[in-house]
């Protein structure tokens, strides 16, 4: 028997015997309960944030392996600002985030997002923001950008 994947969008470290996974592993023979406890702990650090997630189960061998996928990075923005949601139009500030928080939120997405170094991940976090319409140190992201550019500002 090859091996099957299911696909589940859970909040993190909130995944339940119920659906997406328990029903589809259920019929799998694997410890359901088990998998779940895993899910729960390698997405706590995303709580409030949904999550993708692969469980793949070799049905044969009862083995499983899971994958956690990265959340979009406009959401771990609105995560560090304490938001539901971003602005409403071009005119309104979604918030203000600190360099720190950027930095916060390119580590979490250092698998993710292309880069070789971590001031040009930061930079594209930074761009998020622009795209958000949230300021940085109290600076228009754009602005903020600029000045990372031309050397004004040192990220490292």
């Amino acid at each position: 028997m090859a091996e099957v994947t299911i696909n589940g969008l859970i909040e993190g470290g909130k995944a339940t015997g119920g659906a997406p996974f328990g029903p589809a592993l259920g019929p799998l023979g694997v410890n359901v309960q088990k998998i779940i406890e895993e899910i729960n702990a390698k997405t706590a650090a995303f709580e409030g944030i949904k999550i993708p997630v692969k469980v793949m189960v070799n049905a044969a061998t009862k083995s499983y392996r899971i994958e956690v996928g990265s959340p979009p990075t406009s959401a771990l923005i609105l995560k560090e600002l304490g938001l539901q949601k971003g602005a409403k139009g071009k005119e309104e500030v979604a918030g203000n985030i600190t360099i720190e928080q950027v930095k916060k939120v390119a580590k979490a997405k250092e698998l993710s997002i292309y880069g070789n170094s971590t001031e040009s991940k930061v930079k594209q976090v930074l761009g998020t923001c622009k795209s958000m319409n949230v300021t940085v140190e109290g600076t228009d992201a754009r602005e903020y950008l600029r000045k990372v550019a031309s050397g004004e500002i040192r990220l490292q």
